[in-house]
């Protein structure tokens, strides 16, 4: 079953980059709300929120359970942050509303575990990770926080797809090819230096 994050915003009356402005002297991040077939929202809520999420993994996943004015409250994906260009400081979010029985489109990140007791990692191989996170479409009462890969019994040139992950079992991948890549492990490239320079050093004494 999906988990839901709680928070508390306020809602906002007017529209505008006038009333934007004005939220923000306030102290506070001016938002919306849309989709779902209904009237956007336009809501306020405190900037520690919207910090705190950012630093949290998965957040583009994650399903917000918002409470606007201690009343009504609407499920939603936070889609989209504006920052500051120079400070970072948020400026506006955007949250999709979600609908009973809408699938949506999600971008789920990836954890990696075993990296430490992986035979090819510790005979010198690389972990070349290809995705850190993988596009979905997947259904809001089944939504992953994060997919699992194991590289525990991965040697060198061994990698782990899309069927290897663990998570996955309620979501689409976006992503057409079957059973793509998502990491492997690379030979040591220090073999193939070494190699080179033992090659030179024959030249040099022949």
């Amino acid at each position: 079953m999906t988990k839901f994050t709680k928070i508390n915003v306020s809602s906002r009356a007017k529209a505008g980059k006038g009333a934007a402005r004005a939220t923000r002297r306030a102290g506070l991040v001016p938002g919306v709300i849309y989709g779902g077939k209904q009237e956007a929202v336009l809501i306020a809520l405190d900037p520690r929120i919207v910090a705190r999420e950012l630093h949290k993994p998965g957040w583009r996943s994650r399903i917000y359970d918002i409470s606007i004015d201690g009343s009504k409250t609407e499920h939603a994906l936070l889609r989209e942050i504006q920052l500051h260009p120079v400070s970072d400081v948020p400026l506006h979010v955007d949250y999709q509303r979600l609908a009973e029985g809408q699938k949506v489109h999600v971008e789920v990140s990836i954890t990696f575990t075993g990296e430490e007791v992986s035979p090819g990692i510790k005979r010198g191989g690389v972990l070349n990770i290809v995705r850190h996170t993988v596009d979905v479409v997947a259904d809001p009462a089944n939504m992953p926080e994060g997919f699992s890969a194991d590289l525990s019994k991965l040697d060198i040139h061994d990698n782990v797809r899309w069927e290897d992950l663990k998570g996955t079992e309620h979501v689409t991948p976006v992503q057409h090819t079957p059973n793509f890549v998502i990491a492997t492990i690379a030979a040591p490239t220090v073999e193939a230096d070494d190699a080179g320079g033992d090659a030179a050093a024959a030249d040099a004494a022949g």
